[in-house]
């Protein structure tokens, strides 16, 4: 047998189209010719029923198979239990989606292009040709945030080891910022921190916070992993987290974790309960490194630890081996000042719904009172505790989201953030007017649409409808809106905007999809092998995703996933475990 040919090809042709059925018969002539390829099936063909598909796999020794077609994604499952049955890898399928690539019936030569840059490993990331045979036994976990998190638990735990990479410098993301969490409003710190505290103290996790992913190489199994860890200028290993520094760092900017709702310190811990719980210096508005060293250094000199500040500390590069990723990086906030007409940045009242999270959080810059935006001694917009409170508050859905002009797609939690954002605003405020301005309500998961009636019953004002636009007037705030079960157009006026921002991709997504070799879908999200039944995998075998970064999802949904994607890397590395010992 020659063992240069192995791979068998399995053609899914439509038929009944002539055009299409023509297109793939012709296809199938031009792959038997590429390198590799040792067989071909077609799936219009009645010869090849599931018996003699195995039988010529045997035969043949096929110990790879590639699937071709607009979809090939819905049959991965069953051509991986097919080849492990026979004793081969099931993770040696691989997927070459015509759809993923924009190809129809009518550009043969720019598929069979696609197809030559594959079988000669010039692949466009979307198919691995080689076998998974060895896997390493430690895994990256790329972002730190509950995904990520969960993930990493659920690995270590299971006695493998995990090194969990967060670009900030602190784990926890986004869920971190909130006060609650629907629809059960239980406090999310209560259930966030613990979880971040294991993952700092767990034996079998490695926390790498302040580092990033710089370049993969290597084959699925064992990738080779070049990370950058920026310097902290503080020692992790010698700071006590006292705050002395801090105290008397004259160097301030705005607060990201916050959400540049306050001010935070040059030298800083993101937040309290930031894990680790080590100060670092931000560079970029430390007066030390501005003035290339001419100026400040007083942290340094308040510092009760020797050697735990250096400002002159460089950043490193570490490299490790690892058999799986999960990439877990989460997703950013859609940018409000992007819609003019809401005056978002214009209009010092008209808030985020992440920048009241940070308001009515009790960790907060106003300890948890709802106040107006006002300038400080400096000129900053801030919140401060003795600044005033809103009598009446409006917010409104779909903001980035369901948007032609912006992002097409529901971002799926603004409905119910919103909903738990008026709840949270009648508590601080029970005397406050509360307005829900919304296009559909989506209460989709267990208990929201009980919540929903919950917030009705609470006497929160839902107007179904949409608003056009925002100004101001007199310090009010003049919106104008349908009100579509009415019939009518209206104008209302309120002390304060809520915009329930939607979810995007992260900046840097694109780079890390061609640095892991995974595939984008059309609004920017990484693409799963199949949204219907592998929602985890890439094309890019032993590299999974989970989390938002697939795909707007809520806080339960996340956790299902990481813990699916935990799931699929310890299946990994026990089969490989498996065959190794027999």
């Amino acid at each position: 047998m020659d063992q240069s040919r192995s791979t068998g090809v399995y053609v899914l042709n439509p038929g009944g189209n002539d055009n299409g059925f023509a297109f793939y018969k012709r296809l199938e002539t031009f792959v038997k010719t590429l390198p590799g390829v040792l067989v071909v099936w077609d799936s219009q063909t009645h010869d090849h029923c599931d018996g003699c598909i195995k039988a010529s796999i045997k035969k043949l020794d096929i110990s790879k198979m590639v699937l071709i077609g607009d979809t090939p994604g819905f049959l991965k499952p069953y051509f991986s239990q097919v080849m492990a049955e026979m004793g081969y890898n099931g993770d040696s399928v691989g997927l070459v989606s015509f759809k993923e690539y924009g190809i129809e019936y009518e550009n043969y030569e720019q598929a069979t292009e696609l197809l030559k840059n594959i079988f000669n490993n010039k692949k466009p990331a979307n198919v691995q040709l080689h076998e998974v045979q060895n896997v390493h036994h430690d895994t990256l976990v790329i972002g730190g945030g509950i995904a990520g998190i969960q993930a990493s638990l659920e690995i270590a735990n299971a006695g493998e080891k995990v090194y969990l990479v967060e670009k900030q410098g602190t784990i926890g993301g986004h869920m971190a910022m909130f006060d609650k969490t629907f629809p059960t409003l239980d406090c999310a710190a209560c259930i966030l921190t613990p979880k971040m505290v294991d993952v700092n103290q767990h034996s079998n996790i490695d926390l790498l916070t302040y580092a990033e992913v710089l370049s993969v190489d290597g084959i699925p199994g064992n990738f080779r992993v070049k990370i950058l860890k920026k310097a902290r200028f503080v020692s992790e290993e010698l700071c006590i987290g006292c705050g002395s520094c801090s105290a008397k760092c004259p160097g301030k900017t705005t607060s990201e974790f916050d959400a540049s709702t306050t001010l935070r310190k040059s030298i800083y811990i993101p937040f309290p309960q930031a894990v680790p719980n080590k100060y670092l210096i931000d560079k970029e508005s430390c007066n030390y490194m501005l003035s290339n060293g001419e100026k400040c250094g007083v942290c340094v000199k308040f510092c009760p630890v020797n050697d735990c500040i250096d400002l002159h500390q460089k950043d490193e590069e570490i490299e490790i081996n690892v058999g799986n990723i999960i990439v877990a990086t989460g997703f950013k906030t859609f940018d409000a000042s992007r819609i003019e007409r809401y005056g978002y940045g214009k209009y010092p009242n008209v808030l985020t719904s992440l920048e009241l999270e940070r308001l009515i959080n009790a960790g907060g810059p106003t300890e948890g009172k709802i106040t107006f935006r006002t300038q400080d001694k400096k000129g900053n917009w801030v919140f401060d505790k003795g600044s005033g409170n809103p009598k009446s508050v409006a917010l409104i859905h779909c903001i980035g989201s369901r948007d032609e002009n912006y992002n097409k797609y529901c971002s799926r939690v603004c409905c119910m953030y919103s909903l738990k954002l008026a709840h949270l605003v009648k508590e601080k405020l029970p005397e406050a007017n509360v307005y829900e301005y919304f296009i559909d309500m989506r209460a989709f998961g267990k208990g929201y649409e009980e919540f929903y009636q919950r917030i009705i019953n609470e006497g929160v004002h839902i107007i179904r409808g949409k608003t056009a636009t925002i100004d101001q007037k007199d310090e009010k705030l003049i919106l104008r809106s349908e009100d579509i079960l009415n019939d009518r157009i209206i104008e209302q006026q309120v002390d304060m905007v809520v915009l329930a921002v939607g979810l995007e991709p992260n900046n840097d997504a694109q780079q890390l999809a061609q640095m892991l070799g995974i595939k984008q879908g059309c609004e920017g999200w990484f693409a799963e092998m199949n949204y219907l039944t592998d929602p985890i995998a890439t094309q890019n075998p032993n590299i999974l995703i989970a989390g938002v970064c697939q795909g707007p999802k809520d806080i339960p949904d996340t956790v299902v996933q990481a813990s699916s994607a935990a799931a699929r890397v310890l299946q990994s590395i026990a089969r490989y475990s498996e065959v190794t010992s027999n």
